[in-house]
């Protein structure tokens, strides 16, 4: 949040609820560029003053981290196509659309998935699964 901080603070106030989560085995940098990506997608969406909620929770031996927004939302044509590489709505020059093409893979390579739930007109929710550290057999035979 630190680091998207200058893009959001003007567009949206951020609404923090974190639950109780168990370690995860990961690369905090990596992690860091997909949440990155995650916050700065939100903002965007968000055309004049509106909500960043993060939520995060535990179930199932599985971390997760839900990000949304009350943005715009993504029109249903587009949704199977947000993590393909090159795809983005965003006019020329604003977006490369490798964000989420890039976040898709540290998370899949994390063991983990980025699920999607958006209503044009009402926002969007990316929510992040990974597993926990307790899950991870860090001593396999």
């Amino acid at each position: 949040l630190g680091i998207v901080n200058n893009e959001i603070k003007y567009k949206a106030e951020i609404r923090k609820d974190y639950g109780d989560t168990p370690p995860v085995k990961c690369s905090s940098l990596r992690l860091g560029q997909v949440f990155i990506n995650l916050f700065v997608n939100a903002a965007q969406a968000i055309e004049d003053k509106g909500i960043i909620g993060i939520k995060t929770y535990a179930k199932n031996n599985e971390v997760y981290v839900a990000i949304s927004d009350t943005g715009k939302g993504i029109a249903p044509e587009n949704i199977n196509q947000i993590f393909d590489p090159f795809f983005t709505t965003k006019p020329i020059g604003q977006g490369t659309g490798l964000g989420l093409s890039v976040s898709y893979e540290i998370v899949k390579n994390h063991g983990g998935m980025i699920m999607v739930d958006s209503k044009v007109g009402a926002g969007t929710t990316f929510t992040v699964m990974l597993p926990s550290h307790s899950a991870v057999n860090l001593h396999p035979n």
